[in-house]
């Protein structure tokens, strides 16, 4: 029998069940895994809080700002140290899109999709995002340096086509814009 992570116990993940995420996917739950010294930087930001249980979310910026991502071993952990369950956490993980539970790159470029990103020719873009870096909507580069996401709508309609890599915005962008923006960040790492 194999269980998802919605559907772990205790039990379950220490009698070393065959664990599979909702993706089908076998998951390694062993938080014995996780690095120690990240681990001792979140056990010490999570006792400083007050109200542990109403600060899911906190800790779980906190832990994606330590470790990148929130992979499933990482949010098994956080339930047991805060003693909530592990659906409950995944499901906060799951829900907001800010969270993500696969390793990121470096640099996150985001192409808005909104309409009038989308009728200047965004799609044009994304395409050619995803040729140049040789990667699928919302994975990894292989070298690590970049992850590429759509989005709906990042608000400043009036520089549609807009790129965003991290926190910098990209305004009015062409297809022939691609490579100088991804040369950039290239040549600064």
């Amino acid at each position: 029998m194999y269980y998802t992570v919605l559907e772990l116990t205790q039990e379950n993940v220490e009698g070393g069940r065959n664990l599979k995420n909702a993706k089908g996917k076998f998951v390694d739950l062993d938080t014995k895994k996780l690095d120690r010294e990240k681990i001792d930087e979140l056990d010490e930001y999570i006792d400083s809080l007050e109200d542990q249980k109403g600060s899911l979310i906190h800790i779980l910026h906190k832990g994606q700002s330590l470790f990148g991502y929130l992979p499933e071993n990482l949010q098994i952990y956080i339930s047991r140290k805060i003693d909530i369950p592990a659906a409950k956490v995944n499901g906060v993980v799951s829900f907001y899109s800010f969270f993500t539970q696969e390793p990121r790159g470096k640099h996150t470029i985001s192409i808005c999709m909104g309409t009038a990103c989308f009728v200047n020719g965004s799609d044009k873009i994304f395409n050619e995002l995803k040729r140049e870096l040789n990667v699928e909507n919302n994975k990894m580069t292989e070298d690590g340096l970049f992850t590429l996401k759509d989005i709906r709508c990042v608000g400043a309609c009036g520089l549609a086509p807009v790129v965003m890599v991290d926190d910098q915005v990209y305004g009015h962008v062409k297809v022939s814009d691609v490579s100088e923006i991804i040369k950039k960040y290239r040549e600064e790492d």
